[in-house]
């Protein structure tokens, strides 16, 4: 895995305060069928919404971290006018704690790369969407501890979202926010409402305090 960058990716072309977040996407076996394609679906909609906002698309950075049967990488940092949602399938059990510390590691070298380049950046978000349980032992336990003590420092600001028959106990114990339980499969709605509120933050100001919408119709607390 490769998360260094050019200098010329920060060059005068677009020199915007960058807004990085990470989906963590569950692509295990379970999610095969109408949920992945709910999913991809939903991916291309929040590529869209945020294309539509010309600050944003320069400003958000999305990146995608996949867990099922194994962790990786789908999507590294790009900015969204640069974003292609890739076409995710299903396999295997649910590597979550993986997949958590594989986000983390990546939002620490991209914001290493911002301050190398002297480029602002937001407080990153890790985005988790998952219908089970971590199925790598106590791997999550030790994951769940560094999204807290990254969110008590402010250096993340994490949630989660749990799909059908996802864990919402065991999801509650990973960030100090309450998860959300994804109503039906309303991807593309639940999708809407990131994509809206990377807008928001991106038209803020770099440490400014943003109040979100309350996600009404696509989930329920």
């Amino acid at each position: 895995m490769s998360t260094d960058f050019d200098a010329a990716e920060f060059d005068d072309s677009n020199p915007e305060p960058r807004c990085p977040c990470v989906l963590l996407l569950d692509t295990s076996g379970s999610m095969d069928g109408e949920p992945i394609k709910a999913l991809n679906e939903g991916l291309v909609a929040f590529r869209d919404d945020l294309d539509r906002d010309e600050l944003a698309r320069l400003r958000v950075e999305v990146a995608i971290v996949t867990f099922g049967g194994r962790v990786d990488l789908a999507q590294d940092f790009v900015t969204a006018d640069q974003f292609q949602p890739p076409t995710l399938g299903t396999a295997g059990d649910t590597p979550m704690g993986g997949g958590i510390n594989l986000a983390l590691d990546l939002i620490e070298s991209r914001k290493k790369t911002c301050r190398a380049n002297g480029v602002p950046y937001f407080r990153p978000w890790v985005f988790l969407i998952t219908d089970g349980e971590p199925t790598d032992g106590d791997l999550w336990k030790e994951a769940a501890q560094r999204v807290q003590a990254a969110e008590a420092a402010k250096k993340v600001a994490f949630f989660a979202v749990g799909v059908g028959g996802a864990n919402l106990k065991v999801l509650a114990q990973i960030g100090p926010r309450q998860p959300l339980a994804l109503n039906g499969l309303a991807f593309r709605e639940m999708f809407q409402w990131l994509s809206t509120s990377m807008r928001t933050v991106s038209h803020a100001e770099v440490d400014a305090e943003v109040p979100l919408q309350t996600p009404i119709g696509w989930a329920n607390a």
